[in-house]
């Protein structure tokens, strides 16, 4: 049975206005298990009358009222972890447990966002000048808005929304239309939790539901997760029209192998990090750059049976490692890139192209893919595969290599493995990337830190969470009192110095 998917808006579950909809598939067995009301700018216009008219009295709430709201959410949360990961796996595909392991690190944001007392206290200093003090405090922004992507249908939302909602702001979040179902669960066990009507909204919708929130005058600030040309275009777009924005760009994350590394965690390090979620990650290993030729061979010795071993099946099974990929137009642009890669004369050491699983021919599934002998010139080391594609690209020497990472167009994250401090303290200092792994190759900060790349993966000023999150979501006053005394010195025409 096919479920209609509705917007949420004013705490009710309301359908699209408009007549365009589309179908939600269940990657495992490429069937189609909804049917999504694509928003209209009508809808979105509606979600902001209502986040608007929420704000005045959300915003006026104390923070400690606004973190108990977000800790009944927590706990809900926690009891409830199975049903939502059950919910993001027949949707997106992933694996149950790295579906969990989403949510906990969506969980980790709200824990930290649960602080808004102590994240919004300002600063006082007496006496700047005889009498005179000043005192500066932080103030919500309004109706704020998050456009997120497919792959993590609860974490990133959970990136956004905690903070803002903490800092006083009304939200309405746009998710993927791929799998939009997590969002409308997110928005139910909020106002379970007790979110008054109106503060958290959600508009299902494509390119013309994203288009109404960055030209709504009504919005403020837009956060944005996806692939670098929608960022570009959403940051320019958001700004045009006046508004704060933070879009994050796509990603080419290099892990550096040194000749001394323990071969075996660099392996395994890999797996994880260039498989895990068929490499639809942002923070995904693509390229691995062992130091040497004899490091080289050790790596792919070890690397290319594990890759060919891979349980790959529905994520719903408990013994796979590996699910399908999100959609069908997505499998045949991961395959397009492995064609491209043996035309440019990387040498394909493993092929996945052709992996099936029996029962499930119709699903979105392809296997593991390994290429030697990767430059930097071809198609599959410049641009996001986003699949489950690994590429080694050798280097003679460590200062090749932090070259290679340094003059790539992108600069999300990066790691490298070694036993030597002095070549990790010199890779954490000079590479001109964003977040650093030493031995760590998915170097996602945790929630009380900032997750945020360089160059062209990111379009603003700020990161997520963290505290670069609750600088994003509000705005600094300061404010600066004398109280009279009874003395009085005459009007002064210069710029005043409290002297």
């Amino acid at each position: 049975m096919q479920t209609t998917i509705a917007n949420f808006i004013n705490g009710e579950f309301v359908p699209s206005q408009g007549p365009r909809t589309t179908a939600v598939y269940n990657p495992a067995t490429g069937e189609q298990s909804g049917i999504l009301g694509l928003a209209s700018a009508q809808d979105v216009r509606s979600a902001v009358i209502a986040a608007g008219k929420a704000f005045p009295v959300w915003a006026n709430t104390p923070p400690l009222r606004r973190a108990r709201i977000l800790n009944r959410f927590l706990r809900i949360l926690e009891d409830r972890i199975d049903e939502l990961a059950q919910i993001i796996t027949a949707e997106h595909g992933k694996v149950l447990s790295d579906a969990k392991g989403e949510i906990q690190r969506g969980m980790e944001v709200v824990e930290f966002a649960t602080g808004a007392p102590q994240l919004l206290k300002g600063e006082v200093t007496e006496n700047v000048g005889t009498r005179v003090d000043s005192h500066s405090l932080r103030q919500p922004l309004g109706v704020v808005a998050g456009i997120t992507p497919f792959n993590f249908p609860a974490m990133v939302p959970m990136w956004m929304f905690p903070v803002a909602l903490a800092c006083g702001n009304t939200f309405i979040l746009k998710p993927s239309e791929r799998d939009p179902s997590a969002s409308l669960v997110l928005a139910q066990w909020l106002k379970e939790a007790g979110l008054p009507d109106g503060v958290f909204n959600v508009v299902q919708g494509d390119k013309e539901a994203v288009d109404a929130l960055l030209s709504d005058p009504d919005i403020v600030a837009v956060s944005f997760v996806g692939s670098t040309p929608i960022a570009r275009y959403i940051y320019e777009t958001a700004t045009q029209h006046g508004k704060r924005c933070q879009a994050l760009g796509g990603a080419k994350n290099h892990m550096i192998v040194m000749p001394d590394a323990d071969i075996d965690q660099a392996v395994d390090a890999l797996m994880g990090a260039a498989y895990g979620s068929a490499g639809e990650r942002c923070m995904a290993i693509s390229v691995a750059v062992p130091i040497g030729d004899t490091t080289a061979d050790r790596l792919i010795e070890k690397l290319a049976p594990k890759v060919r071993a891979l349980n790959i099946g529905p994520g719903t099974d408990p013994d796979a490692e590996m699910g399908p990929l999100v959609t069908k137009q997505h499998l045949d642009k991961v395959r397009g890139y492995i064609d491209a890669g043996v035309g440019e004369g990387a040498k394909l050491v493993v092929d996945g192209r052709d992996f099936r699983r029996q029962g499930y021919e119709k699903g979105y599934f392809i296997g593991g893919s390994l290429f030697d002998n990767v430059t930097t010139s071809m198609k599959i080391y410049k641009e996001e595969i986003f699949g489950p594609v690994l590429a080694i690209a050798r280097a003679k020497s460590y200062d090749e290599a932090a070259e290679m990472i340094n003059e790539h167009e992108f600069g999300n994250g990066t790691a490298i493995f070694t036993r030597d401090g002095d070549a990790a303290r010199e890779f954490a200092h000079q590479i001109q990337v964003g977040m650093v792994g030493i031995n760590v190759p998915i170097p996602v900060p945790m929630a009380f830190h900032s997750f945020g790349g360089w160059k062209a993966s990111l379009f603003g000023d700020h990161h997520m969470h963290g505290p670069e999150g609750v600088r994003f979501y509000t705005k600094l006053k300061t404010i600066t009192t004398r109280w009279p005394t009874g003395i009085r010195s005459g009007a002064e025409f210069v710029m005043p110095t409290m002297s």
